[in-house]
């Protein structure tokens, strides 16, 4: 089976996210280190850091991943928000490091107006800045996206091109299943279609590359490249889709994250990791 987790909430306490994963059956967590709406990230105090690691150890939780802040565009034309991204990432995989996170989960910007390669170039430029400026384990993983506007990383092909661009084993990739049906990158998790789409991620990115996947059901239809995410079986995904998934054998043991909304609006919950673990038997 894959390990089934969930998005959790820090608030009032890095700790307190290990407390709200138990309480859904998470088998392991996304967090952000810091607010993901602003640049400037707030350090964790050692005794957060402490309390957290300690309630980790004795919580069976078997990965941890970071979640990057909504605003960073390492592609952006503009040359103060790449800086501002730059430093934002950096300080967010420093606090990933701090925790023994396995590595930083970021959207990974658009080009606007510049041409592909130039945005492509810059991406890369600002990778390379980010793992020098932090040292290290944990890694920078790449997420790829819904495809609206100019965003860059709605093929496995544009993805797997970044990756041998950077050229660094701290780089990673995370798949989300909503955004991969909304950018086309598969119109319906099917059997033949799964497989497929799986193949291609293999030859593109490989999936020794893959750190995890965001697992979440879809409000807008296939190639519609809006990003709105659905709870497990309630969107144009559906069960089957996802038992299909979990059907490959490249699923094995693969960390699958849940960032849907909930049945209850409050982020993911225990009936969403019941429904996605009932379609992996």
């Amino acid at each position: 089976m894959p390990i089934i987790g969930a998005h959790v909430s820090a608030a009032g306490g890095l700790k307190n996210a290990i407390e709200r994963a138990q309480e859904i059956g998470a088998q392991c967590i996304q967090v952000f280190g810091a607010s993901p709406r602003t640049f400037w990230a707030k350090m964790p105090e050692q005794k957060d850091v402490a309390e957290y690691k300690a309630a980790l150890k004795q919580s069976g939780i078997e990965l941890v991943f970071l979640h990057a802040a909504y605003l960073v565009n390492l592609a952006s034309p503009k040359a103060d928000l790449r800086a501002k991204s730059i430093k934002s990432l950096s300080d967010h995989l420093r606090i990933a490091e701090m925790l023994g996170a396995e590595g930083l989960i970021f959207h990974i910007g658009s080009g606007k107006e510049q041409p592909w390669e130039q945005a492509m170039k810059k991406t890369v430029e600002g990778m390379k800045q980010v793992l020098k400026n932090v040292s290290g384990k944990s890694k920078l993983i790449m997420e790829n996206t819904a495809g609206g506007g100019q965003s860059i990383g709605r093929s496995a092909e544009e993805i797997g091109k970044l990756l041998k661009m950077v050229n660094s084993k701290r780089v990673n990739v995370c798949i989300d299943t909503a955004h991969a049906f909304e950018a086309g990158m598969v119109n319906e998790y099917t059997s033949a279609n799964v497989k497929k789409f799986l193949d291609e991620l293999d030859k593109c990115i490989g999936f020794d590359n893959i750190a995890a996947f965001h697992i979440n059901d879809s409000k807008t239809l296939a190639g519609s490249h809006h990003d709105r995410h659905e709870n497990i079986g309630q969107g144009h995904i559906g069960l089957a889709g996802f038992k299909n998934l979990a059907r490959d054998k490249r699923m094995k043991n693969m960390p699958w994250i849940l960032e849907v909304p909930g049945f209850d609006d409050n982020g993911p919950d225990k009936k969403n990791v019941e429904i996605l673990k009932s379609c992996c038997k």
